[in-house]
């Protein structure tokens, strides 16, 4: 089996990536200090470049690899939490520095490089979500009584706290960074001014709260959300085992994804945008699909359910967890 990879920034036609993913063998990230579970890892991220891949886990490891080396001799392990860690992201504008969320209530976030908190706030009950603002000046994050606090890289304390009407799952912010959009337990995603937390869109002919615009994708909880690189869709995932696409401009839903078992935990676009891949704790495959069409592209067969998984940003490489254990694939070189 191929082990190669994509050159950065270099698309390849989806009849030529239908033929060649399934033959890639994945390189094996494995720490053999962790817990055994399967579901052990909770969260991944990748850095801006593509260079570092940060897991979070049940058993309170926080590790971050260095991509070219699956070594966990040359990884770095970040100390502190208490509890397990439920969220990691990098600030988009940094090459390493790392947000970590955890159920202890205390979020940090940390130079990488030099394996410090660089600032830490405490006391927010069991949080859950993360999502940085496109620009790296705040991070939101919400906790599992529904409320979202608005959070700065280096200040000690929340500068706002917005509680919630409905049950919050997973939060992420608009490329402009002035839309939140938040998915609930209703089935339904919230579209959210921000840092004003207020309806973005609403019906001028309904009375207050009635007369909120929101996207009723699901037939149960809504619990994943991931915006398209470029703007085009907003992607939606549920209980219910589907992915909804949604157009950004009139926000009507243009595709829903039918080949996920399970519900959907986690969603991924690559970085160019042409394919969709779904998380779940059910089934043992990843399921590709091309995004403009709705066309299920192939199945990556895995050993166990992958409920994490995460393009990297600049190429196709294809971060996810199986047995237990982070596995990254690539593509070999070619073009279009």
């Amino acid at each position: 089996m191929a082990t190669g990879r994509l050159a950065t920034r270099a698309s390849v036609a989806p009849e030529r990536f239908k033929s060649l993913l399934p033959t890639l063998q994945p390189t094996i990230y494995h720490d053999p200090n962790a817990s055994k579970s399967p579901n052990n890892i909770r969260t991944i991220a990748w850095n801006p470049l593509g260079t570092y891949l940060a897991t979070g886990c049940a058993d309170k490891t926080l590790r971050v690899w260095n991509v070219e080396k699956p070594n966990v001799r040359q990884t770095t392990e970040l100390r502190g939490h208490t509890a397990p860690i439920e969220k990691v992201s990098f600030n988009p504008t940094k090459e390493l520095e790392l947000c970590s969320v955890s159920s202890d209530g205390v979020v940090r976030f940390w130079d990488v490089k030099n394996k410090v908190v660089l600032n830490e706030v405490r006391g927010l009950g069991e949080t859950f979500t993360l999502a940085w603002a496109p620009h790296g000046e705040y991070v939101v994050v919400g906790n599992k009584e529904n409320k979202l606090f608005v959070l700065s890289p280096t200040g000690p304390a929340p500068v706002s706290t917005h509680q919630q009407p409905n049950v919050t799952n997973d939060i992420a912010f608009c490329w402009s960074g002035k839309r939140l959009f938040a998915t609930t337990g209703e089935g339904k995603t919230r579209i959210l001014s921000f840092p004003e937390f207020e309806p973005a869109y609403q019906f001028d002919y309904k009375d207050s709260p009635e007369n909120e615009f929101m996207l009723p994708g699901h037939t149960s909880s809504c619990i994943a959300i991931e915006l398209h690189p470029f703007n085009r869709y907003l992607a939606t995932g549920g209980t219910d085992s589907l992915i909804a696409l949604w157009e950004t401009n009139e926000w009507n839903c243009v595709r829903t994804i039918t080949k996920m078992t399970g519900p959907v935990r986690s969603l991924s676009f690559s970085w160019d945008g042409l394919f969709i891949v779904g998380g779940s704790d059910e089934g043992t495959g990843l399921e590709i699909t091309v995004s403009e069409t709705g066309e299920h592209l192939c199945t990556y067969k895995t050993r166990t359910p992958s409920p994490v998984v995460a393009w990297a940003p600049n190429r196709y490489a294809l971060a996810y967890t199986d047995m237990g254990s982070l596995r990254i694939i690539g593509a070999s070189p070619g073009g279009k």
